[in-house]
C-alpha cells in the first residue's frame, strides 16, 4: 500500500517590483566599495616605493569610490522618484506611517519580537512598522547626509568654479565648522550606515528562518510567499 504524497500551497503577494529589487542590489554592491574605499581614503596606504607614475593605487580607490558615490546618488534618486510612482511597498520607507498609533505600536511588538520576548511576529506583507521606521531614519536620512556632506568635499578637489562647490560645499562646510569637521562626520556616519546594513543582514536571515515568511528571496523575485494562515496585519504594510 502507498501513501499518497502531502502537498500544500503558500499564499503569495507580489511585493516589490523590479526597479525596488535592481535599486537594492545595485546599491547593496555601491555601498560596499564605498566602505571599503572609504576606509582607506580616511586610514591612507603607507607611501609605495619607486617612481609616482608608477604607483597610482590610492588614485585608484579615490576613482572607484567617486564612482561608487554618484552610483549610489543616481540610484537614491530613482528610488525616490519609484516611491511616488511605484506601488505602496516602494513608498514605505520613505513615508512610514509615523503618525499612527498602529504603525508604533506595531515596532514595538516587533522590538520585542527581535529580542525573544515575544513568541511570533505580526504578519506584513511589506515592511513591518519597525523595519520601515528603521530604513526611514537611518537609510533614507543617512543617505542624504551622506549625499550632501559627500558632494562638499568633493567640491573642495573641483573647485570653486564646479557645481558641487558651488551647490554644496559653499554652505554644508562652514554649516558644519571647517573642512575636518566634514570628513569626521562622513566618517562617522559611514559607520553608523554599516552598523545598520549588519543588523539589516541579521534581521533579514533571522526572520526568513523563524517568521515564516521569505524575505531574501522576496527581494529576488519580488513576490512574498507565508508560510502559515495567519491574519495580515492591515493599514501598517502600506
Amino acid at each position: 500500500m502507498t501513501t499518497a504524497a502531502k502537498t500544500h500551497q503558500e499564499p503569495a503577494v507580489y511585493v516589490y517590483e523590479a526597479p525596488v529589487r535592481i535599486w537594492h542590489w545595485i546599491n547593496a554592491f555601491s555601498i560596499l566599495v564605498l566602505a571599503v574605499t572609504g576606509y582607506f581614503i580616511g586610514s591612507p596606504l603607507p607611501a609605495m616605493p619607486g617612481e609616482a607614475s608608477d604607483n597610482f593605487l590610492m588614485g585608484y580607490i579615490r576613482f572607484a569610490h567617486f564612482a561608487a558615490a554618484y552610483i549610489f546618488l543616481i540610484g537614491f534618486l530613482g528610488r525616490l522618484y519609484w516611491a511616488l510612482v511605484g506601488n505602496e511597498h516602494a513608498r514605505q520607507i520613505f513615508f512610514p506611517k509615523i503618525f499612527k498609533r498602529e504603525c508604533w505600536e506595531g515596532a514595538w511588538h516587533e522590538l520585542k519580537w527581535y529580542f525573544f520576548l515575544n513568541k511570533e511576529p505580526r504578519k506584513y506583507v511589506g515592511h513591518n512598522p519597525l523595519a520601515a521606521i528603521s530604513m526611514h531614519i537611518l537609510f533614507v536620512w543617512g543617505s542624504v547626509f551622506m549625499i550632501f556632506t559627500g558632494l562638499a568635499l568633493y567640491g573642495e578637489g573641483a573647485g570653486f568654479d564646479s557645481w558641487q562647490y558651488t551647490y554644496f560645499s559653499s554652505w554644508i562646510i562652514p554649516l558644519l565648522g571647517q573642512s575636518q569637521d566634514v570628513h569626521a562626520f562622513h566618517h562617522l556616519v559611514m559607520w553608523v550606515i554599516i552598523v545598520f546594513v549588519m543588523i539589516h543582514i541579521y534581521v533579514v536571515v533571522r526572520e526568513d528562518i523563524m517568521s515564516r515568511q521569505s524575505l531574501v528571496s522576496t527581494m529576488i523575485s519580488g513576490w512574498r510567499t507565508f508560510k502559515d494562515t495567519r491574519k495580515i496585519e492591515g493599514d501598517e504594510d502600506t
